[in-house]
């Protein structure tokens, strides 16, 4: 059997603002072995860049993510007195491959799901959820069910859309998606690009009158949603804030801004210099 290779540690170098490295999970102050970083860094980052590289590569458990999320949201629909009803899509990307390589086939439904939205087509929604896998899937097999759990009781007296799966989807599927059910907003939870410190991260992209050929200046979005970044009850509650917003001032993107300060703060008027008058 052969030894391990034992690291020697008294070589490596530290860095005199390690202390900030509690702060944040970004590469910072590691140190250095000679010219090169320390062994432990270099190892670490190999192992984020894979666990990166699997999550544009993870496939969505389409069927198990359906299972959870009825056993978990149908009893509010119930309580609300609305059918808990959810579909499954496709994009026009065949596979994960084409879906890479052809973003704008990401972007618009295949023609077979295409005719199942145009047959759900029923009384006009206020909201259409749509659940996408995006460049991580492993976010939305993560987030999905507790960030909903977290904004559904904020949603109560809305009408609601039937729940939407979209698989191999871009944000702006959920546009087309939307209009086809009628829908006044459709609401997008989506795998965002993994980095390599948030390969589990969801996006959130709120479209007010949603259909094809709407562009990112007409969106509003939340990123980093995860129990390491933006939390759900933070996220769903800026979210309530621009859905509310949204649905007042009949519309979504660039001219509709966050001005949320956190649901259990309050803004001090006396301290903030930007507001006028003060």
């Amino acid at each position: 059997m052969e030894e391990p290779i034992a690291i020697d540690n008294a070589s490596v170098q530290s860095n005199d603002w390690q202390v900030l490295r509690q702060f944040t999970a970004a590469r910072i102050a590691l140190g250095r072995a000679g010219s090169s970083l320390p062994t432990a860094p270099q190892l670490a980052f190999q192992l984020a860049h894979a666990q990166a590289r699997d999550a544009v590569h993870w496939p969505l458990p389409a069927e198990s993510l359906a299972q959870r999320l009825q056993q978990a949201l149908a009893p509010w629909f119930a309580a609300q007195g609305l059918a808990y009803a959810l579909h499954t899509v496709h994009s026009a990307a065949r596979d994960r491959r084409e879906y890479l390589q052809r973003p704008d086939l990401g972007r618009k439904l295949s023609p077979s799901s295409q005719q199942q939205l145009q047959t759900l087509a029923s009384a006009p929604a206020e909201l259409a959820i749509v659940i996408a896998d995006g460049l991580s899937a492993l976010a939305i097999e993560q987030q999905t069910v507790p960030f909903l759990q977290a904004l559904l009781p904020r949603l109560a007296g809305w009408r609601l859309a039937p729940l939407t799966i979209a698989l191999q989807a871009r944000v702006a599927l959920g546009d087309e998606i939307g209009h086809l059910l009628n829908a006044e907003m459709v609401l997008v939870l989506i795998g965002e690009r993994p980095g390599l410190s948030s390969p589990d991260s969801m996006g959130l992209y709120l479209s007010y009158q949603p259909r094809p050929g709407l562009v990112d200046a007409n969106r509003n979005c939340i990123s980093n949603v995860r129990p390491a970044g933006l939390s759900f009850d933070e996220a769903s509650y800026k979210l309530h804030y621009l859905l509310e917003q949204a649905r007042s001032r009949q519309l979504t993107g660039v001219d509709l801004k966050d001005e949320t300060v956190g649901e259990h703060q309050e803004l001090d008027v006396r301290r903030n210099f930007l507001l006028a008058g003060e």
